[in-house]
């Protein structure tokens, strides 16, 4: 990873040089944005940027000590181009706070004006809501427990095609991707870490029927930009998943299964997911609903000898199955503090105390104050999960964090 770092920054620094030796090019560094090169009059574009999430954390589970902790929750860095006359553009990102820096990757042609076409790996479009938004615009302190247990990054590897047209004021959105099923880095460490089962196919579907959001407001948890008229974006999302050896289709190799002949046999995965953002003056609301569950279990044995047959219910046990629900609400002020809260509720499809899914409630609060806008900001958050079984303790966790954009 060190010569990835290093490759970036003598990329853009050779730029920079050339920006400082020709007319028709410039250099510029502002927070939030990055360091920006324009090239040939803006006709090539790079920009080296990035962020960090530094806080502290006390656990404590009932009953049991409690626990603190400092850490660097992100230490993000990004290398992005685009080639105006060209229609391309790329990114490279990695969080070096993760033992697995590599996140995204990926290059795009726009062929069109409402056509987008990418390959590579970035993160999907096909889970809910929350999930598309990327670590640094959250508006709590942590996403929620339900893209906690549905999603590890969000991030696949593949093809995504994404299309934004207007009919009148209405904005329509369809977007589809056809991925490897298997998360980021999907092809393991080495040669014998190979992918497994078959290709995911995903879509989504967004409108907002009252016009488009203030540029890049529709990605981010609050209403920074305080939308002057009300806006609102309704969606649905959607994945099959052909095979799957990870409890959230997000991985591969956690489980092994068989047919009748000892041949690896997997189940496929389903994500289904509805929601609803508003946003007006300072006032965001977010609503989601979101449904797993798998199918092509008949024949199934969980043994290579053609024993241990997989039985209606015993599937919960790998996958998260399910339904979840998760409402947050939000008010920004203009000084720059804002205050969230939500509600997630979990409920897995068999009441079993095997299941991967829990059956839980949870209650999150999260006070930040902005001082420029989201590059730089400070948010102390507090949420309390509250379990069903009577075997799993209930869970309280306070949390500060300090943002900074670069």
């Amino acid at each position: 990873m060190k010569r990835i770092y290093i490759l970036c920054i003598s990329i853009l620094m050779a730029g920079g040089i050339f920006a400082q030796g020709k007319s028709h090019g410039k250099a510029d560094f502002r927070l939030g944005n990055g360091l920006d090169i324009q090239l040939n009059d803006g006709d090539y574009s790079f920009n080296l940027g990035g962020f960090i999430q530094a806080g502290a954390q006390y656990r404590k589970d009932e009953g049991s000590k409690a626990e603190n902790r400092f850490d660097i929750k992100y230490g993000y860095l990004s290398l992005g181009g685009n080639a105006k006359k060209e229609k391309v553009s790329f990114l490279l990102q990695l969080d070096f706070a993760d033992s697995k820096p590599l996140l995204d990757a990926w290059i795009a042609y726009k062929p069109i004006k409402f056509l987008t076409i990418s390959a590579g790996q970035k993160q999907t479009f096909t889970n809910n809501r929350e999930m598309t938004f990327m670590e640094n615009r959250l508006s709590m302190v942590d996403r929620s427990v339900m893209s906690r247990n549905l999603s590890a990054t969000g991030r696949e590897l593949g093809l995504f095609l994404e299309s934004e047209f207007l009919l009148g004021n209405v904005g329509i959105l369809p977007q589809v991707a056809v991925t490897t099923g298997d998360g980021r880095n999907s092809f393991g460490a080495g040669s014998t870490d190979v992918d497994k089962g078959g290709l995911k196919y995903g879509a989504r579907l967004d409108i907002c029927p009252l016009g488009m959001f203030t540029e890049g407001n529709d990605k981010i948890g609050a209403d920074l930009a305080h939308e002057t008229t009300p806006k609102i974006k309704v969606g649905i999302a959607g994945s099959y998943n052909s095979g799957v050896s990870n409890a959230m289709g997000e991985g591969h190799g956690d489980f092994a299964m068989y047919d009748a002949e000892g041949k690896e046999k997997l189940p496929d995965y389903r994500k289904l997911y509805a929601d609803i953002m508003f946003k007006y003056r300072g006032f965001s609301l977010l609503g989601e609903y979101g449904n797993t569950s798998a199918t092509r279990l008949k024949g199934i044995y969980t043994a290579a000898n053609g024993t241990g047959e997989l039985l209606p219910g015993d599937i919960s046990s790998y996958l998260y199955l399910g339904d979840s629900y998760n409402i947050q609400m939000g008010y920004a002020l203009h000084n720059g503090f804002a205050l969230d809260l939500r509600f997630t509720k979990i409920k897995p499809e068999f009441e079993d105390k095997v299941s991967a899914l829990k059956d839980m409630n949870a209650y999150d609060v999260t006070l930040t104050k902005y001082f420029v806008d989201n590059r730089l900001k400070i948010q102390g958050g507090f949420s309390y999960l509250d379990y069903k079984a009577s075997n799993i303790r209930n869970h309280i966790q306070a949390e500060v964090l300090l943002q900074v954009v670069f």
